[in-house]
């Protein structure tokens, strides 16, 4: 049985690291919590985390904020009044936004589809300060209720920059962190700052920048040289880093992780659970086989089976294919 994560588990009455967490090994499906994460790790592994911030990227008029590129421009998307779905701008629209700014839209971004536009800011203002001042965190329909920035903070995030929470980490609490450095698991960062994701039409990521830093990077063949496992906080952090193995450590990736292309440094993913579209599957499939992905989905809807909840504010799983 599974269903939407409507508010934070702390509404709900549990701590960030008290959610459900379905361990899925090559012989079974371990119903835990996320709590436990240091029992199903070894000495020698290495986790590897997004420490990009969510903004608040929501602006009034329908205006999701989804990067800012080299040259200072905007990625936007302009959604419909009454929230379902995307609207289609025309190249030149003006639209006015708070403080006296106008947002000109220039064209479709990349090109190729429709949803993201490239746009630009009259006056020049600074992202990020402008976004914690006028935005509000980004919501979608099967939320109830706005939640505070804070509540999309992983509690390591501390560069600015995503316009949706790598939502994967969330459940890792300090004293996850601890008690993973204490059983002798390595935690090394790196950045991916996510964009405007589609709830609508389940489309691949766009690009988006991030950055693996040198000791990351160094941690990484070390641990492999020795046997340990890489285990990838969210697919952020898988993209991220077989973005590096193909020899580029920081810019703009566009790579999608598929059975077509699967992970070569990434041997496991803590994951958040969404529902099952091609898209995400296939990032999962990339790093722990069509088998193993297949198995899990089907051991957390069983009957038996605890009800796991979908979203950002949901669920977790453990992919261990090894």
């Amino acid at each position: 049985m599974s269903l939407a994560a409507t508010a934070p588990p702390e509404a709900r009455g549990l701590a960030r690291d008290e959610v459900r967490m379905a361990v899925v090994t090559s012989e079974r499906t371990h119903h835990r919590q996320a709590r436990e994460l240091p029992l199903w790790l070894e000495p020698g592994d290495l986790l590897v985390v997004n420490t990009s911030a969510t903004l608040p990227s929501a602006l009034p008029g329908g205006v999701h904020v989804s990067a800012e590129l080299d040259d200072g421009s905007w990625v936007v998307e302009l959604r419909r009044a009454d929230g379902r779905g995307p609207r289609l701008p025309q190249p030149g629209e003006v639209v006015r936004l708070p403080g006296g700014v106008r947002l000109r839209l220039h064209q479709a971004h990349p090109a190729g589809q429709t949803r993201l536009w490239r746009a630009t800011t009259l006056p020049v203002v600074d992202r990020v300060a402008y976004l914690r001042r006028y935005g509000e965190p980004i919501r979608y329909s099967y939320l109830h209720g706005s939640w505070p920035i804070e509540d999309l903070q992983n509690v390591y995030a501390d560069v600015p920059g995503s316009a949706e929470m790598p939502s994967a980490g969330r459940p890792l609490s300090r004293e996850v962190l601890v008690g993973l450095m204490s059983a002798g698991v390595v935690v090394a960062p790196l950045v991916l700052h996510t964009g405007v994701s589609s709830q609508e039409g389940h489309e691949p990521p766009q690009p988006e920048w991030f950055a693996v830093p040198s000791p990351t990077a160094d941690l990484v063949e070390l641990t492999r040289s020795r046997g340990g496992r890489v285990v990838a906080v969210g697919t952020t952090v898988a993209r991220a880093l077989e973005t590096w193995a193909e020899g580029r450590a920081t810019g703009w990736t566009s790579l999608v992780l598929a059975p077509a292309r699967p992970a070569y440094v990434v041997d496991g993913l803590l994951t958040g659970l969404h529902e099952p579209e091609a898209s995400h599957l296939d990032l999962l499939r990339a790093v722990a086989g069509e088998e193993l992905v297949a198995r899990a989905y089907a051991d957390i809807a069983t009957p038996d089976a605890p009800a796991y909840l979908w979203h950002e504010f949901g669920d977790s799983m453990l992919l261990l294919p090894g």
